[in-house]
């Protein structure tokens, strides 16, 4: 394979690992999954021969977990729904919770992440209106196995994921890049390190529905 020719979201989906190694890079994996590696290192000014080597010490195969682009289809639908689907509700509501009191407790902080209560109610309600569209719609659609079927929703959910990873940058702009200052409470740690975990959980959630779900479900007939 020639890492560099290869589109990001096709070596995420492909050598375990790599998703890590994107997020430490800052390269979108998920949404931008269709960049090649080559343009996306360009475009950062990250040493390709470092980084392909990394990536090519990653490639050995998995001795433990779940190769997702050969399990079922059934079985990786599940994954999705409880290691994602659940987990973001169980996150975003107390992140929003500790979001509103950091900014009512120091408001007049300088670094206070002001409007970051909103921009998370805001991701919690098409968050949910999304996953819900997935569960009722796609989801039952794509086990019926006929892919002709699929693809009108999978360019809708597609649009969404774009939306999500746009609302997430959003989040982190807020949040000052999740930098802390040093006078941070406990709150503020907790709710960064709360949102740190919410933006690598839903880029990994969207990068395995973008990159291996999707396609295999259009390629069903």
């Amino acid at each position: 394979m020639d890492y560099l020719k290869t589109p990001v979201g096709e070596l995420a989906a492909a050598i375990p690992g790599a998703t890590r190694l994107f997020r430490q890079h800052r390269i979108d994996f998920c949404c931008g999954g269709d960049e090649p590696l080559e343009q996306a290192l360009a475009v950062r000014r990250i040493d390709p021969t470092a980084f392909t080597e990394a990536l090519a010490g990653l490639a050995a195969p998995p001795v433990h977990g779940t190769d997702w682009r050969a399990a079922p289809l059934a079985r990786l639908i599940e994954h999705i729904v409880e290691s994602f689907h659940e987990r973001h509700r169980r996150q975003l509501p107390e992140l929003l919770a500790l979001a509103r009191k950091v900014e009512q407790v120091h408001e007049r902080h300088p670094a206070c992440p002001r409007g970051l209560a909103g921009r998370l109610a805001a991701l919690q309600g098409e968050l949910e209106s999304h996953m819900q569209k997935e569960e009722r719609v796609l989801f039952p659609l794509i086990l019926q196995g006929d892919g002709n079927r699929v693809t009108t929703p999978v360019s809708v959910m597609r649009y969404e994921h774009d939306q999500h990873g746009l609302a997430l940058a959003q989040i982190r702009a807020a949040a000052h890049d999740l930098v802390l200052p040093a006078d941070a409470c406990a709150t503020w740690r907790a709710c960064y390190q709360g949102l740190e975990q919410l933006i690598s959980d839903l880029m990994e959630h969207i990068h395995l529905e973008n990159n291996v779900l999707f396609p295999r479900a259009i390629e069903q007939v």
